[in-house]
């Protein structure tokens, strides 16, 4: 049996795991990241990978961060929750467990297991799909590859314009989706609702003491559940403006299938019913013409280990 590993970087966790073909994790660790400190963050990634190669014969070994990462898969350009610049994780790992390596941005891992094990493993040409997190992912896959552009920096997604001169963005610009579709703008909308209208979000208010900028979330989340139109209201408008994000992609490439994903996509239809029928409303010009099904992301906490041990093998 042919198997790789992959590593799942983030800024809070190392997660690890042996990929065997059929994308199934048969083992896997998990360690804390100090995300402020470059060398222990790499030592813990080798501490990660030697302890899974001790009990196992594996190929070659993917590191999925996040972060810009160079066109020949090996520099981390730059990182915004680890302290990585011009990081050669690549050489670093390679040389201390002896074994190829590869470096994929972690959106790009994640997208690569849908792709090839998940909810667009029937496409066999084309996705899109949209991370949405605390921030805004993305990954493009065509002609049976992922694009990564001339520099390695494609298909950051978050950061395509959806409102001119709108929020200030991490990115250093103003009216990225980033702003308007994320776990942070989900946020940001039920806490402007929570002030604005303290009755209609009650029952988000006694989550957060009563205070709104306490809100969390999750307490969002939690609250939608139980009909707390404040919180509702919050979902449908970062739903809204994802499913425009998603007709401006279909317009531009025509994939097969689109795909979203991150951890505010365990809110289910809260989150994917307005983005479906806006996605729909803004196509609605294309009358009877075939367009991408919109379909949520199935490979959940373990996309981004399968997709890089994957793409290791595929190297």
């Amino acid at each position: 049996m042919t198997l790789t590993i992959g590593v799942d970087v983030g800024g809070t966790k190392v997660a690890a795991g042996v990929v065997d073909l059929a994308g199934e994790v048969v083992a896997q660790t998990r360690r804390d990241t100090p995300a402020d400190d470059v060398a222990k963050t790499r030592d813990v990634i080798v501490e990660a990978v030697a302890e899974l190669v001790a009990a196992h014969q594996v190929e070659a070994v993917g590191i999925g961060a996040a972060g810009w990462i160079d066109a020949s898969r090996s520099t981390v350009l730059f990182a915004p929750n680890i302290a990585w610049r011009d990081e050669p994780l690549r050489d670093y790992v390679s040389e201390a467990v002896g074994l190829p390596v590869i470096v994929e941005n972690d959106a790009n891992a994640a997208a690569w297991a849908e792709f090839r094990f998940g909810a667009a493993r029937h496409a066999d040409d084309s996705m899109i799909m949209f991370t949405i997190g605390t921030g805004v992912g993305g990954a493009i896959v065509f002609g049976g590859e992922l694009v990564r552009g001339a520099h390695g920096i494609a298909a950051e997604l978050g950061h395509m314009l959806s409102v001119p001169e709108g929020h200030l963005c991490g990115c250093g610009r103003h009216g990225c989706l980033e702003q308007y579709a994320s776990g942070n703008a989900l946020v940001r909308f039920a806490r402007a609702g929570a002030r604005q209208e303290p009755r209609r979000a009650a029952a988000l208010l006694d989550l957060a003491s009563g205070d709104a900028e306490e809100i969390t979330g999750p307490m969002v989340t939690a609250a939608a559940k139980e009909g707390d139109p404040v919180s509702r209201e919050a979902f449908a408008q970062i739903g809204h403006w994802l499913g425009i994000a998603l007709a401006d992609m279909v317009q531009i490439l025509d994939p097969q299938i689109l795909v979203v994903g991150g951890g505010v996509v365990e809110a289910g239809d809260l989150l994917l019913g307005p983005t479906q029928q806006s996605y729909v409303d803004a196509l609605a010009q294309r009358g009877r013409i075939a367009v991408a099904d919109l379909v949520p992301a199935q490979m959940g906490n373990a996309a981004g280990v399968v997709g890089a041990g994957d793409l290791a093998r595929r190297r």
